[in-house]
């Protein structure tokens, strides 16, 4: 069974895109039932890279929403139109949609639900928000029995990188966003990651989930970054806050007199360091969902880029082609394979005497000379690197040495560790344990 699927754009995101699609090796077997038809494209002549046969290419966008072989289409031109009509005339021929447009959404989301409602179609946007970052899904399903009480992001990489810098080195706004667009962080113009806007669209979309209802863009007070100055930075850190441009969607409490009254603003926010949002820096994004009975639940990584923007997208094509799946007429009616764990085969696990790992190492040996030159001979006869040796202790002619080795094997490092307890150096081996990294 193979749905096709029409790309709308092979910019940065349409390629990381088709890149997935192309290379399905160890991924979820789902992926090998999505085949790319056709794709749409500003220039023909345009170097590119991912290859495709030149009949597969075409600038006519709208030949490929309204093309009857089609199941799926992609939308990743971005910006409202011709993106919106094309999402809503793609709906209107019977296409499953998928987008990471926040703009489009945002704006137009309530008319694209009900055109999709009408038409009996699915348009998921797991990437408008977080970038590889899976949040849409989860407030829609694993986190959805909870009583949803605020949302507040970190969700413009931007913005964050900006920040991040001046709290680090102490500059000032204007020459960081010089560096930041320099090095392709920040757009030629600006202004809807610094004035608050790109978080705002994302913001209004979260809580119209969360929080089950429609939401006017226009209603998000927004307020961005450009007036944060280094000195704010730096009394910001003195009284034990870092400053992070949070977007907050939070419901009033059932005791309140409003208590079907939400919260919705974008602004930068002095964040107490010990909480969990105020370690989330560069251009990395996160969400903490706080709800009844859950608590709080927080969603971290790279909000942006080719790989985590595609990786949300296909996704979403994954969860229609496994509802595809579950509708096509068939003599014996498949379980959703999202849902179901139908695997045939064992996969074979590693020994672990065959792992690479580094290692910490605490001993006592006998305060004598030539112990340290005799313990790098038995760790270099089983070619174990070492990182560092440190003494940090001597009691009753003992030594307490601290060793960290560098990536090495599991198994020649058991074998090490028992030739130490024979070597008549050591006294004991106080403590084992793995470095991460």
């Amino acid at each position: 069974m193979v749905f096709k699927v029409g790309l709308l754009g092979l910019g940065t995101v349409g390629t990381g895109t088709a890149k997935i699609l192309l290379d399905a090796a160890q991924r979820h077997p789902l992926l090998q039932t999505l085949e790319i038809h056709r794709v749409g494209v500003r220039s023909m002549d345009k170097p590119r890279a991912v290859d495709f046969p030149e009949d597969c290419l075409t600038t006519d966008l709208e030949a490929i929403v309204t093309d009857p072989d089609i199941d799926i289409v992609v939308e990743v031109i971005g910006g409202l139109e011709p993106a919106r009509s094309l999402i809503l005339e793609a709906i209107e021929d019977g296409k499953h949609v998928v987008t990471a447009n926040k703009a489009v959404i945002s704006r137009y989301g309530n008319e694209i639900a009900e055109a999709a409602k009408k038409a009996g179609v699915y348009v998921l946007y797991e990437a408008a928000v977080g970038g590889g970052i899976p949040v849409i899904q989860p407030l829609q399903q694993a986190l959805g029995v909870n009583r949803i009480e605020t949302v507040t992001g970190i969700i413009n990489g931007t913005t964050n990188y900006i920040l991040t810098r001046m709290q680090s080195e102490g500059g000032d706004f204007e020459p960081i966003l010089a560096d930041a667009q320099a090095l392709g962080y920040a757009e030629a113009d600006p202004t809807a990651d610094v004035d608050g806007l790109d978080a705002a669209d994302k913001i209004a979309i979260l809580a119209s989930i969360a929080f089950g209802g429609k939401i006017r863009r226009e209603d998000v007070f927004t307020e961005g970054i450009r007036h944060v100055s280094a000195v704010d930075v730096d009394y910001a850190e003195t009284l034990g806050f870092v400053i992070k441009l949070l977007a907050i969607a939070k419901r009033n409490p059932l005791t309140t007199d409003k208590p079907d009254t939400i919260q919705l603003r974008v602004h930068p926010t002095l964040v107490p360091l010990d909480h969990p949002l105020a370690n989330v820096n560069d251009v990395n994004n996160a969400v903490l969902v706080e709800g009844d009975p859950i608590g709080q639940v927080m969603l971290y990584g790279p909000g942006a880029g080719e790989g985590p923007t595609a990786s949300a997208i296909v996704s979403d094509m994954m969860a229609i082609a496994a509802t595809l799946h579950m509708e096509s007429p068939a003599e014996e009616k498949l379980p959703n394979p999202l849902l179901s764990n139908a695997y045939s085969d064992y996969k074979t696990v590693s020994a672990m005497e065959e792992l690479e790992s580094r290692f910490y190492l605490r001993l006592m040996v006998k305060d004598q000379p030539g112990v340290i030159g005799h313990l790098g001979d038995i760790f270099g006869k089983h070619n174990l690197s070492l990182e560092s040796i440190v003494q940090i202790g001597l009691q009753e002619n003992l030594a307490e040495l601290v060793i960290v080795t560098h990536e090495v094997q599991e198994g020649a490092f058991q074998q090490a560790i028992t030739v130490l307890k024979e070597s008549g150096d050591v006294d004991s081996i106080a403590s084992v344990l793995r470095v991460l990294g």
